[in-house]
């Protein structure tokens, strides 16, 4: 069993959803929301939630680097090992060009940071940031953001930033702004499950 993460999947499953969770949590932490997302895609799917390296300075959880204070300088690192996780994960009925990643407020940064630079069907930020002097490739996923606009964990002008930078490439992204704080409402699952019908290309 691999301790490192959190594998569900449906008999049949030719697509797959990779989690990463935030700061403190763990990859139990966003696996019910898989689920649903899931049940409302209607198809076999293998849900993929990682747990982050290092432990969570609390005691409680776990970080993919140090978050307060920001250890930026441990990024770079961070990113090329999950990476190599990632890349671990892709099979032949599954690969990485049928995999889509769903990243939550550290999470969130570390997908987008790690999956531009990779061949996956689509990226999900949801409370995300960038990360200090990450510019977007030119070739890359599609990518839709997720925000609440009342976020006091992460503000909302991180994502516009995120939108603004991610423009410059070549693929589609989006900014979907809601009415809640730094959490993934379930008004956003039809959203979610729409993007991944596109890039799954399912109709």
């Amino acid at each position: 069993m691999n301790q490192d993460l959190v594998r569900n999947s449906t008999p049949g499953a030719k697509h797959r959803l990779v989690i990463l969770h935030g700061w403190g949590a763990d990859a139990n932490d966003l696996l019910p929301l898989g689920i649903l997302i899931r049940q409302q895609l209607k198809i076999p799917l293998e849900l993929v939630s990682l747990h982050a390296p290092e432990p969570h300075p609390q005691g409680v959880g776990r970080q993919w680097y140090g978050l307060f204070p920001a250890d930026w300088e441990a990024v770079p690192g961070a990113i090329q090992s999950l990476q190599i996780r990632l890349k671990a994960l892709a099979t032949n009925e599954i690969p990485l060009e049928k995999t889509a990643i769903l990243g939550f407020s550290q999470g969130g940064a570390m997908s987008i940071g790690a999956c531009c630079e990779l061949p996956f069907a689509g990226i999900i930020g949801c409370s995300s940031y960038p990360h200090p002097d990450w510019e977007a490739p030119k070739q890359r996923p599609s990518v839709l953001l997720i925000h609440g606009r009342q976020d006091n964990v992460v503000p909302y002008a991180a994502s516009e930033k995120l939108l603004k930078e991610l423009r410059i490439s070549t693929s589609n992204v989006s900014l979907v702004g809601l009415d809640c704080d730094h959490t993934i409402p379930e008004e956003s699952i039809p959203r979610i499950v729409q993007s991944l019908i596109d890039w799954f290309e399912l109709e």
